[in-house]
C-alpha cells in the first residue's frame, strides 16, 4: 500500500487515526500493532508470519540477554545466537540465490530457490536486532509488553521505507505518550508537505525520466 494512494489516504488512515484517537491510552498500542500488520499483510500476506515470528523470537531474546546480562560469557553467546537468527533469514532471502550462483558457476547444479524478498524484511530486522544489542549493553530494560514491542518494530509509517529507528529513542513515546493539538496539526503539515513533493515532484520526475529512457 503506497502512501499517496486512494486506499491508504481515503481508507487506512483514516481508519487508524478514528481507532487511535478512540481508544483509551492502554490500547493505543494495540491498534498500532493491528493496523500495521494489516498493512505489511495488504502487501505482503505470504511473508506476514515471517515477522511475527521475528518479533516473537526478539521478545523471549531480550526478556532472556536481560536476565543473564551479569554473566557476560553466557550474555554473549545468548546475544550471537539472538542476532543470528533474525540475520539469517534476511541472508537467505536476500543472498541465497546469489550463493547459489556463484557455487554454480564452479561447475555444480544447484537449483535456484527463486524466493521473493519480503518487502521492509531488512527494515525490521535491523530494528529488532538494534532492539537486542541495546537491551545486552544495559541502554533499555527489555520490554515486558510484546505488543509494545511489536508495535515499535512493526509501525507501519516506517516499515518498508525506514529510517531504522533504535528502541531507546521511541520508547518513552511508546509508553508514556501524550496526544495534543498542536503536534497533531504539525505531523499532519509534515505529511501533507512530504505527499505533496511526492505526488507533485517525485512521481513527476519518474514520469519523464521514463518517457526519456523510452
Amino acid at each position: 500500500m503506497v502512501f499517496s494512494s486512494i486506499p491508504f489516504l481515503y481508507f487506512f488512515l483514516p481508519a487508524v487515526l478514528l481507532c487511535y484517537f478512540a481508544v483509551p491510552a492502554k490500547a493505543k498500542d494495540v491498534i498500532l500493532l493491528v493496523f500495521s500488520l494489516l498493512f505489511y499483510w495488504w502487501g505482503e500476506p505470504k511473508y506476514a508470519l515471517l515477522m511475527v515470528f521475528t518479533i516473537t523470537f526478539c521478545y523471549f531474546a531480550g526478556r532472556i540477554l536481560e536476565s543473564r546480562r551479569e554473566k557476560s560469557r553466557e550474555s554473549k553467546a545468548i546475544l550471537i545466537f539472538s542476532v543470528a537468527v533474525p540475520l539469517g533469514f534476511l541472508a537467505v532471502f536476500k543472498y541465497a540465490d546469489f550463493f547459489i550462483g556463484s557455487i554454480n558457476s564452479l561447475g555444480a547444479d544447484i537449483p535456484l530457490l527463486k524466493l521473493a524478498l519480503p518487502i521492509g524484511i531488512s527494515f525490521y530486522t535491523f530494528q529488532a536486532i538494534s532492539y537486542l544489542i541495546d537491551v545486552n549493553r544495559g541502554d533499555i530494560p527489555a520490554e515486558k509488553s510484546l505488543i509494545t514491542l511489536a508495535a515499535y518494530i512493526t509501525l507501519f509509517p516506517q516499515l518498508i521505507a525506514g529510517p531504522i529507528v533504535r528502541y531507546v529513542d521511541v520508547e518513552t513515546q511508546l509508553t508514556n505518550r501524550s496526544e495534543t493539538l498542536e503536534k497533531f496539526k504539525s505531523g499532519a503539515m509534515l505529511f501533507l508537505a512530504g505527499l505533496g513533493k511526492k505526488v507533485l515532484l517525485a512521481n513527476q520526475f519518474a514520469l519523464m525520466y521514463k518517457n526519456l529512457s523510452e
